[in-house]
């Protein structure tokens, strides 16, 4: 069977129809729009990247889905307060084109990273997480310096879970805890140090998602290319995308590397 944006609107709309919510699909734009009709908060999904996820998943994509937006408008439904919570505060890298702003107009709290992206602070509800805004901020009388000193260091107290492989004599190192911070380990200092030291070649680092940080030790010209088609890879099948380019890590920066034909990385 073949799925169209009709068809998901469809299905979710059964799934999820129990629960007193609104559904608007924007044909033009391909996004359906599903909302609390008591708190008028909702989320808005975009149909191509989940029929893309159902043609390898199926229902598991369609369930997915459906947790995903039970959760977010649970955390939406409930005032969530940071004070006796500093344990649950956790940086999230994303993309530089993810929106600055909730569905409700209040800005969230973000500072800028590379040029590619940006961090954005959450609040961790056990099965999912509110991103923090500036009125949450605010009715508690936190700043900004507060934040992002908790999320630095509740994200260096993560345990890691690291895959190591050998491809055409380059090292790959998968970082997969599962956990929902993955990709925000690339903010760990002393992490990202710990693998410079035992680098052969140069060191290149990846958040095509936010489920895996890649260390690369990249000792030949092959690894460029191997490297650039796992991230494109990485970055197509993600549930939250963040960047398909990857980074150069020299002297405590992140350099961002673009692979041009074959194995030239210019930066």
């Amino acid at each position: 069977m073949k799925m169209t944006s009709r068809k998901l609107v469809e299905i979710l709309k059964n799934q999820l129809s129990n629960q007193g919510l609104k559904f608007h699909f924007d044909r033009e734009k391909d996004t359906l729009r599903i909302e609390d009709d008591e708190t008028k908060k909702g989320v808005t999904l975009s149909m191509p990247g989940i029929i893309a996820k159902w043609e390898t998943k199926n229902q598991n994509a369609i369930d997915e889905v459906v947790y995903y937006v039970e959760e977010a408008l649970y955390a939406m439904k409930n005032q969530q307060e940071l004070s006796g919570k500093e344990k649950s505060i956790f940086p999230v890298i994303r993309s530089t084109s993810f929106p600055t702003e909730s569905n409700e107009g209040i800005s969230l709290v973000y500072t800028d990273h590379t040029a590619e992206t940006r961090i954005y602070y959450a609040l961790d509800l056990g099965n999912t997480y509110r991103l923090i805004d500036e009125k949450m901020m605010q009715r508690e009388n936190w700043n900004m310096e507060q934040i992002k000193e908790i999320a630095s260091f509740n994200i260096r107290s993560l345990k890691t879970s690291v895959k190591e492989d050998h491809v055409a004599g380059n090292v790959f190192y998968f970082f997969n805890a599962n956990d929902g911070y993955d990709a925000s380990r690339i903010l760990n200092e002393s992490l990202l140090h710990s693998y410079k030291e035992r680098m052969v070649g140069k060191m290149a680092v990846a958040v095509p998602h936010q489920d895996v940080l890649i260390i690369v030790d990249i000792q030949n010209d092959t690894g460029y290319d191997i490297l650039a088609q796992l991230t494109m890879s990485f970055f197509a099948s993600g549930r939250v995308p963040i960047t398909a380019l990857s980074f150069l890590y020299e002297n405590n920066e992140l350099e961002p590397i673009f692979i041009l034909g074959k194995n030239k990385p210019k930066h």
